[in-house]
């Protein structure tokens, strides 16, 4: 009983870490090269906010079957954009990082769709940028380079306007497209829902990259690598990979990310977010191992993985016990096929151990009305002198059965007795 309410208690704590993350998430990628001085990363952010009137109201006469779209895309060249980097930038110093953001573009939409029991507001944020600033000591030889994997929490707090247009909190959108509603939600419960950031990576940056899968691919060392249509960049080299939005124990369970709130104006009206689990890529070209520096996570990158090397997503797993793990099994196939050789040995000569086919006759049991015949049958002996060592129990002629026959038998006349 003890173990029983162990299990259930530790099952309730995995729901409910992994349940328990904010509702915030991004869709982060980037291609660490280095040997260059910088590398794109696209960081991805969604949101899809629902506003409920299946009841009515005076919300459903203002957004049922309205559509209305938000959108701005803007580079470099925009001083919103340098805003925006700048104060990126900044976060990551304050998170202990020496990289930083060379370069961004910024590709931003919300979008209503208004339907008979609710509407919904899709939001999407793409920033395509150039990471910059990442190499903390070049390789040289045998000693590997030193990557900076402290910017991880790209996040902003507050408005940011690219052209006039604010990306950043979503009840913004609201403001712009429609003001009625906007005073309806405005310091309510769900004012405080449309107003969280879009832009944040912080789950990305607390999940540590001991949690996250690595894997490695040898294509680039492959002496036809070239035939597979690589990149320069990668021909000689493995390329690392680490990957984190994978359900596990340690990471906890992915699952999309909600939050409710109400609101009310003539009736009690529910809004909810919905955003996809935190997805992160992290490829590097070489052999890459995580390390720590003063408190700041590292990747220590060398041009070829040692050799004998080889990794699942779990980590490292060297090759000697795999061929291990296949040699336990050819020995284990060996003991089997001789232990079933002695069996076999052991019973020749002793042959078939039941009744001689020989002599059996078969009859056919299965003529039925119509014509109609199938194959089956029943074999019976040729002869009956081993017919008492094998005669069925129901052959044999009960007491009952002779009690009854005398009774019957009792009384009765004479054969030829005919009365005077």
């Amino acid at each position: 009983m003890r173990k029983t309410s162990v299990i259930i208690v530790l099952i309730t704590g995995l729901i409910i870490f992994g349940t328990s993350y904010p509702a915030l998430a991004v869709q982060l990628s980037v291609n660490i090269n280095p040997d260059a001085n910088s590398s794109p990363i696209e960081i991805r952010f969604q949101r899809t906010i629902f506003i409920e009137y299946e009841k009515g109201g005076q919300i459903a006469d203002e957004l049922r079957n309205k559509t209305w779209l938000s959108q701005v895309s803007a580079d470099i060249s925009s001083p919103g954009v340098v805003d925006l980097m700048n104060r990126i930038n900044q976060k990551i110093a304050r998170d202990g990082s020496g990289a930083r953001l060379s370069d961004l573009n910024v590709d931003y939409s919300a979008k209503l769709t208004g339907r008979e029991l609710s509407a919904t507001i899709d939001y999407k944020l793409i920033l395509d940028a150039e990471l910059s600033d990442y190499l903390i000591r070049e390789r040289q030889d045998q000693t590997p380079a030193l990557v900076d994997a402290g910017w991880r929490g790209i996040s902003v707090d507050g408005p940011v306007v690219i052209d006039g247009v604010e990306i950043n909190i979503p009840i913004s959108a609201i403001k712009e497209n429609d003001l009625n509603v906007y005073s309806k939600i405005v310091g309510s419960e769900a004012d405080e829902l449309f107003s969280q950031s879009l832009i944040n990576s912080e789950g990305v940056k607390n999940q540590p990259l001991s949690n996250w899968h690595f894997l490695f691919d040898p294509t680039g060392i492959n002496v036809d690598a070239a035939t597979f249509g690589l990149a320069e960049e990668i021909l000689g080299f493995v390329v690392s990979a680490y990957t984190m939005g994978e359900s596990s124990i340690r990471e906890g369970r992915q699952v999309e990310k909600i939050q409710e709130a109400q609101f009310t104006v003539d009736k009690l009206y529910t809004v909810r977010s919905i955003q996809s689990a935190d997805i992160a890529s992290v490829s590097l070209i070489g052999f890459a191992n995580i390390d720590n520096l003063g408190g700041l996570e590292i990747f220590g990158v060398t041009p070829r993985a040692p050799a004998g090397y080889a990794t699942t997503s779990t980590g490292e797993f060297p090759v000697s016990i795999i061929y291990g793990m296949a040699g336990m099994a050819a020995v284990g196939g060996g003991a089997l096929f001789i232990i079933s050789k002695r069996k076999l040995k052991q019973d020749e000569g002793k042959g078939q151990t039941g009744i001689d086919p020989s002599r059996l006759r078969v009859y056919q049991t299965s003529v039925g009305a119509g014509g109609y015949q199938t194959v089956r049958g029943e074999s019976q002996l040729i002869d009956d002198s081993d017919y008492q060592k094998s005669r069925s129990v129901y052959d044999e002629q009960k007491p009952s059965e002779t009690k009854t026959e005398a009774k019957s038998t009792k009384g009765a006349l004479p054969k030829g007795w005919k009365p005077e």
